[in-house]
């Protein structure tokens, strides 16, 4: 296949006819739609209905893309757009794109490389990339894979202080420098499809990396469990404590199994995944265990962005978890114009929702975002072609925008205001 070493959308576009004409075509499909019919044949049932699934009726999923159409695009003719500047700064470092990688857990369920394959496509783009904390792989194997490409971590506050420390300072160690807290998360929401299929893979083991790597949490596994709970012995459990055993790390399947390291893993985890009684107080703890920049994730309303402020947050991203927790919620780029209002450029906003393509990241900039952040697109990528069916997806994304934001007369992300839009 032709290959290119040009990152800009010509280049790109470049490569794809050049290697059409040649008889090959890219690993991933362009149009997003056909990329998720794809990714739905690359994965088993449960798997999508994880990645792709939201809360009750979806309809905050639906927000999310609806949300994007009460906005259009202006384009201004005869402006000289020949060279065109799509870089982005954010604390103190400058990245070629206003696009990052939304954490995205359990992603085991979508390919055996998980977040490492996605750590290497990011770092081959400098795309920042936000690792989950429940992901699949634990952070320091994926920032080794990254090399000094930019990263951030997520952190879902659990009920253990020790824990939020240590994952934040293993964070800092492993060259994250952002920590984004997850706000919207103390308990899991109603998702229909996760429960249709009566299926959490937690339970198996899935998704908890960043807890068995943790020496925290090895010492927290050490507690005695709650003696009431009793369990029914079946075939199908029998199945699941197999896949438990075998996602717990080391060597050994006996020997796992004889120390009882992963049925502790999973029951701790459990009871101490999420902590609904988290208040804007506990924000001061979280300072007092990191220099990083600290980013609020969840934020929906312009009363929040200000109480954010006022607490010392260096940055919010607003989100509804994709659709994921709370059903009918307001679409993000809804949420936007009133949020900017609110923050008055005092410190970076990022859009996490219903980002589907360069039009999403081109009117979110102009209605105040500084960055946009997308998820499930680039999970399709790495279900269908791994490493490098995620690298494309990006490719597609950020080539997608500089061509939207020329071609609508802007040169820079400068250029890209409200006056840009017609609601």
């Amino acid at each position: 296949m032709v290959q290119t070493n040009e990152n800009s959308a010509a280049g790109w576009q470049r490569e794809i006819y050049l290697n059409g004409f040649a008889g090959h075509r890219m690993s991933v499909p362009i149009s997003l739609s056909t990329l998720e019919q794809q990714a739905e044949k690359a994965m088993s049932p449960a798997a999508w209905a994880y990645i792709a699934g939201g809360a009750g009726l979806e309809s905050t999923v639906a927000n999310n893309r609806s949300a994007f159409e009460q906005y259009k695009i202006v384009p201004r003719m005869l402006r000289d757009v020949s060279n065109r500047d799509t870089r982005v700064s954010l604390f103190d470092q400058t990245f070629p794109s206003p696009l990052m990688l939304a954490p995205v857990g359990v992603l085991e369920l979508v390919h055996p490389d998980a977040d490492v394959a996605v750590g290497r496509a990011a770092a081959a783009l400098d795309v920042p990339y936000i690792f989950s904390n429940q992901a699949s792989k634990p952070m320091e194997e994926v920032a080794a894979a990254m090399g000094m490409s930019p990263r951030w971590f997520q952190l879902y506050w659990s009920k253990s202080r020790d824990l939020v420390a240590s994952f934040v300072q293993r964070a800092e160690k492993c060259g994250c420098s952002a920590i984004v807290v997850t706000l919207d998360t103390t308990m899991l929401g109603w998702r229909s499809r996760d429960l249709d299929g009566a299926y959490l893979p937690f339970m198996e083991g899935k998704g908890i990396a960043q807890y068995t790597s943790d020496p925290v949490f090895q010492k927290l596994m050490d507690e005695p469990t709650d003696p009431n709970v009793r369990r029914t012995i079946t075939a199908h459990s029998l199945a699941g404590l197999v896949k438990m055993v075998n996602s717990y790390p080391g060597t050994g399947f006996l020997n796992k199994l004889r120390s009882g390291r992963p049925i502790k893993a999973v029951q701790k985890f459990i009871s101490i995944y999420s902590n609904p009684a988290l208040t804007w107080d506990d924000l001061a703890f979280l300072r007092q265990h990191t220099k990083l920049p600290v980013l609020l994730k969840g934020v929906l309303h312009p009363d929040d962005a200000r109480q954010a402020l006022d607490y010392g947050v260096q940055g919010i991203i607003i989100s509804n978890h994709g659709g994921r927790q709370v059903d009918g919620s307001i679409g993000t780029l809804q949420a936007l114009p009133a949020i900017a209002k609110a923050v008055n450029k005092q410190v970076p906003i990022l859009l996490d929702g219903g980002v589907r393509g360069g039009a999403d990241m081109f009117k979110a900039l102009a209605l105040g975002a500084t960055a946009v952040c997308i998820g499930r697109p680039y999970a399709y990528g790495l279900a269908i072609a791994g490493q490098r069916g995620v690298y494309e997806v990006l490719r597609h994304f950020m080539a997608d925008f500089e061509l939207t934001m020329a071609l609508a007369g802007c040169r820079s992300i400068s250029e890209i205001s409200a006056e840009t839009l017609a609601a």
